[in-house]
């Protein structure tokens, strides 16, 4: 018989090691690991990380067997893995109907438990009993059935399971949007069972989805249809999303040591390696004692003072477990593997060291893991004095197996009994090595051969969507309706992916589908579903900001190849030649660099052999019944028609005839069709020579019995005998007036002027006549609301005539919103898109996006109540619910708030860097401010300013956006349009100033302007808070444009809650040094502090909901003002600075100390005037901070008079 080696000797070590402290609690039914011997429930995440232990030592075994025993050993401790990870999928499979609802409508009652019963794989508590949403639970256990899969175990046995753990993914999937109770089952750390976004949750999901891509679940001897499919956008928005948040870990929490999972093994989920390690040094420097590391600041679990009688924390009690936190030697577990894959050999020798210093040595010497180290009752007074100083205690489970698992798995790896890559075999380890730069494909391709030829006149040429036969051209949406069908299981009442939007990257690959290659459109070209597509300027900046994603983005073999079609809708003038600036566009990809991305512009046929492709198995002809089912569980907003596209096909029809059937169902569903009559030039207004949309809004809405709330988002409706005509002003504030919620239709129309029947009905049939007899697209909208308030969108239209067939309203509409679209009508196109009740496609993901990167947002304007904070991710169909609310029933203000939620999401992924000091963007007054720009930029009133607004194309509106956004100085001019143009909206410019200061047109006319300028000069003005509606200049604005540019500074960063860096730490050790802060009647207590820490993102939510009950921006900003300075007095060696510090007292202080020394001046009235809202002179407001009459100079001497009593006394007196 052979000796055994020294490895061998020492693996049996390590077995008998695992065999008395993990093997032996394990079920021999379930196969399932209790938590201890007092705990008896399986928790999911224990299971899986002590199992990690014995699937290592199997591994080492079979690498390093010395006789046929040591295989039998090998193979034993792996089927022992195996065996427990079919336990916790059969767990999981019992609760298949909460995935179901779970992928659909995210909640924290359906969704899958944390822990089962270990012997019957059953329940232990109710749904609402325990915090049971944990995503970084169910992630944990796809990334390692990925990695064991890898490594060769085969665990999932049939095609049934295949389809639960594809659904498994889209549970994880949208773990960037999805507040849980994270990986402790606390949620917010005051332990009162409130979700919050985890930053380990979106790791550990983000690692997941990556790992199980693209792998055959049955192994070598898989084939397509066991193949895991995930979607790579939403991997990047994990990405994205945990970026923007480390190294925080979630709203409570500003640093926790489970991210060390996240950073390291067994995530690697974040590529950049600056912030990997900016992560790590925040824990070891915050959180790492003499036992191992705090689990996060002020964690009371287990110390000697918390309440075991009470669940919950009090929030200032939280301030007594600040430096007693218990110590947990699991963290240094994941150090030493941390040092292993990083081959730093001292740091692996550093903590294996100080780990064997607080391993417990139990029977026979084994060395065993306990749970943390808590410190003793009767030290706790000395702790606190000098922390990290007394001799702590064992407690809690023994041996802890997870910790006891990694603590032998890292023995192993340091060891050399196994490498790296043994336990990596999917390679997650080098996730922040060099990427190579990626060079974007782009087909360009013509919807016609009219397309074609025109751009062959330019010396571009390229293919029609005909000619790139075999491979079939189909629009991003179709895609959508596509995997519907992925992970549909009718045995488990599985109905696979919801109805999502699909992103660039999932659209920039080609698809095999049987036996034929489909390549897709991206998202942002779709012109179904809202109006950014129509305007071919935004149309560009997508493609560029699109083409830096997939440059940044792409982490799949091949290139990305992005489809672009030219079509009709990028014509112009009749048709007869492209829009310049797509044909500027078209010229740079053919250069090879666009918007910062490398681009190769070639045919998608020469694209084949070098892209990325997916075989979609599951449409395979063996799937046909899932194609003929019908399409529930589609998106609501995708329209009737496409929820049902997959109607019943004849039986004779051959296998891919009906598949193309099916595709060809889903286009034709978003045809319109031809019933709207023609305009007729020259004939009369029916409407607009007495009343603007504004009116027919108000009536319509008061006929239909809605209360239209005081909103200073639009005018009070008065008398229709008024003829002046009314619109929409953002800068007006009304007062409160009294309407009644239920007059008569009849007193309606005629208000109106509807015509009437013989018995004094409103004559709907005369109402059909006027629409064929419509001078512009304008009257023909304003008849079809008229109808569709008062009949339904259903209702049918009567249209006789060479116009054959009938409509229904919506129809109507739906051509009129494309004739508007054609003519590039933007107002009209927003009124339109607001009656219909579009809804951005990707309005939700938005949203969600601003969100996650721990922003909050309101709608409406200011203040609270009429103001609404969204502050979590919400079903689409609540958000826009919620939209239109806050507008105040005004469509047209509904749909632009969606649309500048869009452009804020769209650059909070692309420039980041442009909200680093903001936490709440408030889109009202972000619109209001858009329009006070233009009243002050066009000399105009703040209804022609709104109007503007209303009428700018998107990529202008998204500029303005950018502009007030980036602080850069901006012109905005009139700019005039062709004789021919069908347009009515006026034209406007937007234009970044140069060193001169002004546009080229103001510089042209400098002359003229300057005429204009003086003769509004000699005008008298009386600086007011609330604009004229009477359509002449503003005074207050005459006087911003000549003085005004600090005062606009103010407002812009007041607008969108811009403060200075590291401004909400600075106001919790002002607070730490009096008993709050009175900011607008409201006090922020000191108190605060007892509960939070000065680095949550909680804490500075909680500053902001004061600063946000100031309605003025630019008072706001000057309250922010007077913080700082304060900020410098609570710097100073003292104890106090006094009891309740009443800002506004101060700045008013500061402002009276301003006027005295203007009238000491001798400064006229002009220069005294006070703004009425708030008392403070706008010469004030419109002063720079700095210098000798600077705000800051008046603030800090109000600053030192107000808490000069707890100064030191000095020989220093205040000058």
């Amino acid at each position: 018989m052979r000796s055994r080696s020294n490895s061998g000797v020492r693996l049996d070590g390590f077995a008998r090691l695992v065999q008395e402290t993990i093997l032996c609690h394990q079920n021999p039914v379930t196969g399932l690991l209790p938590a201890s011997a007092q705990q008896k429930d399986a928790w999911v995440r224990d299971n899986v990380y002590s199992i990690l232990a014995v699937w290592g030592l199997g591994m080492a075994y079979r690498k390093n067997a010395d006789r046929d025993e040591d295989k039998a050993k090998a193979y034993e401790l792996e089927q022992s893995v195996v065996k427990l990870m079919q336990g916790l999928l059969q767990c999981m499979m019992r609760q298949v109907e909460k995935v179901e609802k779970f992928k659909c409508t995210p909640s924290t009652k359906e969704c899958l438990h944390a822990k089962y019963d270990t012997a019957t794989c059953g329940t232990v508590v109710g749904d609402d009993q325990w915090g049971h949403l944990q995503v970084d639970a169910t992630s944990l256990y796809l990334l390692f059935l990925a990695q064991m899969t890898a490594s060769g175990l085969h665990i999932i046995s049939n095609l049934d399971e295949v389809a639960f753990i594809q659904n498994l993914v889209f549970y994880i999937e949208a773990a960037y949007k999805v507040a849980d109770y994270g990986m402790w089952e606390r949620g917010d750390k005051t332990n009162k069972g409130i979700p919050e976004l985890n930053g380990s949750s979106v790791g550990m999901a983000k690692a997941a989805l990556e790992a199980i891509d693209e792998l055959d679940l049955f192994g070598a001897r898989g084939g397509p249809k066991s193949v895991i499919h995930v979607l790579p956008d939403e991997v990047e928005h994990c990405q994205s999303i945990l970026s923007s948040m480390l190294p925080r870990a979630s709203t409570s929490k500003e640093i926790d040591a489970g991210l060390l999972s996240v950073i390291s093994f067994p995530a690697f989920a974040v590529e950049d390696a600056d912030l990997v390690n900016l992560t790590k040094g925040e824990i070891i420097s915050k959180l790492q004692g003499r036992y191992g590391c705090c689990r996060f600041i002020r964690d009371g679990y287990r110390t000697p003072k918390e309440d075991p009688t009470r669940l919950h924390y009090d929030p200032a009690e939280l301030k007594l477990f600040e430096n007693i936190e218990c110590e947990w030697p699991v963290f240094w577990t994941y150090l030493i593997l941390d040092g292993v894959f990083n081959q730093d050999h001292v740091q692996v020798q550093e903590y294996r060291e100080a780990l064997d210093e607080v391993l417990i040595r139990g029977k026979n010497g084994i060395r065993l893991m306990p749970e943390l180290y808590a410190v003793p009752a009767e030290k706790v007074e000395e702790e606190y004095r000098s922390p990290h100083s007394v001799d702590r205690v064992a407690a809690g489970q023994l041996p802890h197996l997870w910790g006891q698992s990694l603590y032998i798995l890292g023995s192993l790896l340091a060891e050399g009994f196994l490498a790296p890559g043994e336990i990596d075999p999917l390679n997650r380890r080098f996730s922040t090595c060099f990427k190579p730069d990626v060079v974007v494909q782009v087909s360009v391709v013509a919807e016609n051969s009219q397309i074609q030829e025109l751009l062959r006149d330019h010396g571009i040429d390229v293919e029609t969507q005909s000619e790139v036969q075999p491979i079939r051209i189909m629009p991003a949406r179709i895609l959508s309706h596509i995997y519907v069908k992925l992970g549909n299981c009718k045995k488990l009442k599985l109905s696979g992916r919801p109805y999502r939007h699909i992103g660039v990257l999932g659209t920039s690959k080609f698809y095999e589908i049987r036996n034929r290659t489909y390549a897709f459109t991206p998202q942002f070209i779709d012109q179904h579903h809202f109006y950014l597509a129509l305007d071919n300027q935004m149309i560009v900046e997508m493609l560029r900001n699109e083409l830096a994603y997939l440059s940044s983005s792409w982490r799949m073999t091949g290139r990305p190849t992005l489809t672009f079609p030219i079509t009709n809708n990028m014509l112009v003038e009749d048709g007869e030649c492209i829009d310049p600036c797509i044909l500027s566009t078209l010229r740079k990809l053919q250069d090879g660099y666009f918007g910062g991305a490398r681009v190769q512009m070639g045919t998608l046929s020469s694209f084949l052999t070098t892209s990325f492709h997916t075989i979609l198995s599951f449409m395979d002809a063996d799937s046909d019944d899932n194609i003929l089912d019908d399409e529930e569980d589609e998106d609501d907003d995708d329209d009737e028609e496409e929820e049902s596209c997959a109607t019943a096909v004849s039986a004779g029809t051959s296998r891919r005839d009906m598949f193309d059937q099916y595709l060809t169902q889903l286009l034709q569903s978003t045809e319109t069709k031809s019933h709207l009559p023609p305009i007729q030039r020259g004939q009369h207004h029916v409407f607009s020579a007495e009343h603007t949309t504004r009116d027919i809004l108000s009536f319509m809405a008061q006929v239909q019995g809605l209360k239209i709330p005081s909103s200073s988002m639009c005018l009070p409706i008065t008398s229709a005998m008024n003829k002046h005509r009314k619109s929409l002003n953002l800068l007006v504030v009304p007062q409160t007036h009294v309407h009644s919620t239920s007059l008569p239709t009849k007193a309606h129309s005629t208000d109106l002027h509807l015509p009437r029947d013989a018995h004094g009905n409103t004559d709907f049939a005369s109402l059909v006549r006027q629409l064929k007899e419509c001078p512009t697209l304008q009257d023909q909208a304003d008849i079809l609301y008229i109808l569709y308030a008062m009949k339904g969108p259903d209702w049918v239209v009567n249209l006789s005539g060479r116009h054959c067939g009938d409509a229904t309203v919506r129809g109507l509409l739906e051509e009129l919103y494309v004739k508007a679209g054609a003519c590039k009508e933007w107002g009209l196109i927003r009124y339109i898109s607001g009656m219909l009740h579009k809804r951005v496609e990707v309005l939700a993901e938005a949203c969600t996006d601003l969100i996650s990167h721990q922003k909050q947002l309101t709608v409406g304007l200011p203040p609270e109540p009429r103001e609404k904070v969204i502050s979590v991710p919400l079903p689409p169909e609540e958000l826009n619910t919620l939209i239109y609310e806050a507008s105040g029933q005004d469509i047209s203000i509904a749909v632009l708030t969606q649309e500048i939620m869009v452009y804020l999401a769209m650059y909070i992924r692309s420039q980041p860097m442009l909200f680093g000091d903001m936490l709440r963007l408030r889109i009202g007054l972000i619109m209001q401010v858009m329009a006070t720009e233009l009243a002050r930029s066009l000399h105009c009133s703040g209804e022609e300013a709104s109007e503007s607004l209303m009428n700018l194309s998107p990529s202008d509106m998204k500029n303005l956006l950018h502009h007030i956004l980036s602080g850069k100085e901006f012109g905005v001019e009139r700019s005039v349009r062709p004789l021919e143009s069908t347009a009515t909206s006026p034209a406007i410019s937007i234009h970044e100033l140069g060193h001169t200061g002004a546009t080229k047109t103001e510089r042209t006319g400098i002359r003229k302007l300057k005429s204009e300028i003086k003769q509004r000069c000699s005008s008298p003005s009386t600086p007011s808070g609330i604009l004229s509606p009477t359509g002449s200049l503003d005074p207050q604005l005459a006087w911003e444009e000549r003085q005004g540019q600090w005062l606009r500074r103010r407002r812009l960063d007041g607008a969108i809650n811009r403060v200075p860096m590291g401004f909400y730490q600075k106001v919790w050790k002002i607070l730490q040094k009096c008993h709050g802060l009175s900011i607008a009647g409201y006090v922020l207590p000191s108190s605060t502090t007892r509960e939070m820490t000065e680095g949550e993102i909680k804490f500075a939510v909680h500053v902001e909901s004061v600063l946000n009950r100031v309605p003025q921006p630019e008072y706001r900003q000057l309250l922010v003002e007077t913080i700082m300075v304060l900020t410098l007095v609570a710097e100073m060696e003292i104890q106090s600075i006094g009891g309740i510090i009443h800002i506004d007292r101060i700045v008013h202080s500061a402002n009276e100390l301003f006027l005295q020394d203007q009238i000491a001046q001798g400064a006229n009235e002009f220069f005294l005037e006070k703004d009425t809202s708030t008392g403070i002179c706008n010469f004030f407001y419109d002063s720079a901070p700095s210098g000798s009459y600077g705000t800051m100079t008046y603030l800090s001497k109000a600053v030192v008079t107000y808490v000069q009593e707890f100064l030191p006394n000095t020989s220093c007196l205040m000058q």
